[in-house]
């Protein structure tokens, strides 16, 4: 059981982070953006017993008023369901949603909402924001580049996560040679309705 705990906690923690972007399937976004939920992914690898665990988000929602030419007038927030976090065990996932880990009972949603938005060049951006879980708020820094065709806008990016500083694994999951505190988020999201590059 302890493994399977384990496993569970490295996969949540991972879209925790992601929590950052996560959405509830079918829901739309502001104005006429749209995330696109069917091709969308949020995804996360951390380590157990430096084995490397993944899992995903099934549902989450994004609120979208972004033009590539103005970055700096963005307004960009998301919302992950922690209930919708896939780890291939339903045993596993179900102990995710106790005190020690997501507290989804309690807390079920993670979510962000951006502060500042940084056009590198290229294609490239540095969206900052605040990332809450668990009743924890942090300030992140998500790198994301853009791709456009005629079928939409695609947004990609990773970043780290440390799962001790939202208390995810708290107690005696704390200990970090059993579950990595580094947890990976990778975003994949579609969007329809943003300006050209």
């Amino acid at each position: 059981m302890k493994k399977a705990l384990i496993l569970s906690f490295t996969a949540a923690a991972n879209f925790s982070a992601l929590a950052f972007f996560l959405p509830i399937a079918n829901a739309q976004t502001g104005g006429q953006q749209k995330l696109i939920p069917a091709q969308s992914e949020i995804s996360f690898i951390s380590r157990q017993m430096g084995v490397p665990v993944s899992g995903s988000f099934k549902k989450f929602t994004a609120d979208i008023a972004f033009d590539p030419k103005k970055p700096e007038a963005a307004k960009i927030s998301f919302r992950v369901d922690l209930l919708s976090a896939d780890l291939g065990n339903p045993e596993t996932e179900k102990e995710l949603k106790k005190p020690s880990w997501f507290d989804s009972s309690n807390v079920p949603a993670a979510t962000f909402a951006s502060t500042s938005v940084k056009a590198l060049g290229g294609g490239k951006f540095e969206f900052a924001g605040k990332l809450a879980i668990k009743g924890v708020s942090q300030n992140i820094v998500v790198p994301i580049t853009l791709t456009q065709t005629k079928d939409g806008t695609k947004a990609a990016g990773s970043f780290n996560l440390k799962r001790i500083d939202f208390k995810i694994g708290d107690g005696d999951w704390n200990d970090v040679s059993l579950v990595a505190n580094e947890v990976i988020v990778n975003v994949k999201l579609q969007l329809s309705g943003v300006a050209a590059l």
